[in-house]
């Protein structure tokens, strides 16, 4: 057993040595070949219970006869998203402020699903303009939507200290303010109608303890954690379910080309991912087509961590450990047998 300081001391140094004798090798090698995180984002794995599943996990059409509000919807997560709820038979709006890409993954969303899709271009820091996108969704779809999702998002790395005002306030509108709108808008027309839904929040994992070089974002997301709990309670008692997704490092082009541009810091990143891989768009959209279900009508006010098991990895300080070879274990256990006062 180890306990003494010098211990310590000696298991720091024996760790610091298989950092870099493991991890530097592994780092040049994907420095040499210009890796991109693409390269790296699998989902294959050595143990068949860890690797993807793609489909759909939910029953055809369990969502019949529903529709879904989705911001951020035209790529990315949001896209894989309102591309599961389809297949699942839902009829799916997806909102952002390009609408040309809105149009062309609705199209490819119906062509693949055979369900409508509906583009509804507008900017969510602007409350009139999400007004009139509702306005839209119930002329299109007949109604109010079963089904919201706040997936908007905007963030990009920087040093805090290199930040504008302008900057920080761009993030916190569209990831707060703009939850905010949609959700206000949306919820105030439900309540009004007697009408029950199911809302989701995309977050991150660094909203429950904050990081830098992303200060705005996880300030902002934070926010939609808090704000989406809070209605968790308050509308609750209006047939409301408002529940969070706060997802690790899953594989988008749009996201990665913004905040790993060089894609230098990818493989270092699945390194701290005890399962060792990304997560992949479909998993998420699977999870959140259940948390939005019917299977899941007494689920509010939850956060999940969908993260490979990054967060609690990190958590723990000797997690790194992980690196020491079984011939740095048997030193450090002979050294050991040498300190007074071990056993």
């Amino acid at each position: 057993m180890l306990s003494a300081p010098n211990n310590i001391v000696m298991v720091g140094i024996v760790l610091k040595q298989s950092r870099h004798a493991l991890l530097a090798p592994r780092l040049a090698a994907f420095h040499g070949r210009g890796l991109h995180l693409s390269s790296v984002a699998q989902s294959d794995s050595d143990f068949p219970n860890l690797t993807a599943r793609k489909d759909a996990m939910l029953p055809p059409d369990t969502f019949k006869g529903k529709t879904a509000f989705i911001t951020g919807g035209g790529t990315g997560l949001g896209k894989g998203m309102a591309t599961m709820l389809s297949s699942l038979g839902a009829q799916v709006a997806i909102l952002s402020r390009k609408l040309d890409v809105l149009e062309k993954t609705a199209e490819a969303i119906t062509k693949q699903t055979g369900n409508p899709v509906f583009p509804l271009a507008a900017d969510v820091r602007d409350s009139a303009a999400v007004s009139s996108a509702v306005d839209q969704f119930i002329e299109s779809t007949g109604g109010l939507p079963n089904v919201v999702i706040n997936n908007a998002a905007g963030n990009f790395i920087s040093p805090t200290e290199r930040l504008s005002a302008n900057a920080v306030k761009s993030v916190i509108d569209i990831v707060l303010n703009g939850t905010f709108n949609v959700t206000l808008d949306i919820g105030k027309r439900l309540i009004k109608a007697k009408q029950g839904a199911n809302f989701l929040a995309i977050t991150t994992t660094y909203t429950h303890y904050g990081s830098g070089f992303v200060t705005p974002s996880a300030a902002a997301k934070a926010g939609v954690k808090n704000l989406t709990q809070s209605l968790a309670s308050e509308w609750g008692w209006y047939g409301m379910r408002f529940n969070v997704i706060a997802p690790g490092p899953i594989y988008t082009k749009g996201a990665f080309d913004r905040l790993d541009p060089s894609g230098q810091f990818a493989e270092h990143m699945r390194q701290g991912i005890p399962l060792g891989r990304f997560g992949e768009v479909e998993e998420i959209a699977n999870l959140a087509t259940y948390m939005v279900s019917d299977y899941a009508s007494w689920m509010n006010g939850s956060c999940i961590d969908f993260d490979g098991g990054e967060l609690p990895f990190h958590a723990g300080e000797f997690n790194r450990m992980k690196q020491v070879t079984p011939e740095q274990w048997d030193m450090i256990a002979a050294m050991g047998k040498k300190v007074k006062g071990s056993s």
